[in-house]
């Protein structure tokens, strides 16, 4: 099975959102272990260009951050037809009712909380790509 996801993983595409350099710098190692090409973003403007100039297969965004919130950055994505089938996955570290509901709302596919595993990362990417 592990060998499966692994396989999986090999040469996807994923972006992480996140103001926070310990975020992405955890989940870039972690994903190019697997064999994920990483980029990152600070924020939902400098994702935005990011989007648009790799294509990304899965995307990864903190719900909190300056400038342009997660819940803008996902919804801005899911309106754009060419990346509206692209699974986004909400991070934060508030594990509420109300924030997986929002974060739905605006078309996420799944809600990660921050801390995270690596297996939860992993099962969250796979779970996505799988379908």
């Amino acid at each position: 099975m592990e060998s499966d996801a692994a396989r999986q993983l090999d040469g996807l595409k994923v972006l992480v959102i996140d103001d926070s350099k310990t975020i992405r710098r955890t989940a870039e190692t972690l994903l190019t272990k697997e064999g994920c090409t990483v980029y990152t973003a600070t924020d939902g403007f400098d994702a935005l260009a990011k989007i648009a100039d790799h294509h990304p297969d899965v995307i990864f965004v903190d719900i909190m951050m300056p400038r342009l919130d997660g819940y803008q950055t996902c919804s801005l994505i899911k309106h754009n037809k060419t990346f509206r089938d692209t699974p986004v996955i909400m991070l934060s570290s508030k594990d509420g009712l109300f924030d997986r509901a929002r974060g739905r709302i605006v078309g996420s596919e799944q809600y990660l909380t921050k801390p995270f595993t690596k297996d939860e990362l992993l099962e969250a990417i796979a779970n996505q790509v799988a379908r």
